[in-house]
């Protein structure tokens, strides 16, 4: 039975070699937790997400009591540009798409 486990494993990682990235488009749908639907198919939660810090909202606060942001990170609505790491079980979010 090992021996049978061990070639399927293998066929699966051989399948797996022949798409290793996959370029889409998903758009943010909500915040906390974060989730991404990607071409209105399916959603992803956070823990399928690699974020960019670039990505992540930033701000600071200034000695006037106010806080100055530096980045707003994602927000509802976002379009985003990913990457469909091989195997599918993680993608990484490289960008916000411009609005036109």
């Amino acid at each position: 039975m090992a021996l049978l486990e061990s070639i399927k494993k293998a066929g699966a990682a051989a399948y797996a070699a022949g798409n290793p990235l996959a370029v889409m488009v998903g758009k943010v749908i909500q915040i906390n937790p974060l989730e991404v639907n990607v071409d209105q198919r399916f959603t992803l939660s956070e823990d399928f997400l690699i974020i960019p810090e670039s990505l992540v909202k930033y701000e600071t606060q200034l000695k006037t009591s106010e806080k100055l942001v530096i980045r707003t990170g994602l927000e509802a609505g976002d379009a985003v540009l990913m990457l469909r790491v091989q195997g599918g079980q993680q993608f990484v979010v490289l960008d916000k798409v411009a609005k036109p």
